[in-house]
């Protein structure tokens, strides 16, 4: 799933802290947002279907 750069610095700064499961949205929106990165919770939230094939199929940050 290929996702806007700063979002994917924001999945794997939350991913790659251990904070929180993926799988648990609200705790990824909540660490996104105290770790720095508001535009990747923005994009979860606006994106929850993509947000669920990126989990199970892998991001990658677009050009």
């Amino acid at each position: 799933m290929k996702v806007p750069k700063r979002v994917y610095e924001g999945l794997e700064a939350v991913r790659s802290s251990g904070r929180t499961n993926m799988l648990i949205v609200s705790d990824v929106l909540r660490c996104a947002r105290s770790m720095g990165y508001p535009e990747t919770a923005q994009w979860i939230e606006d994106n929850r279907n993509p947000y669920w094939e990126g989990i199970f199929q892998g991001f990658s940050p677009s050009d």
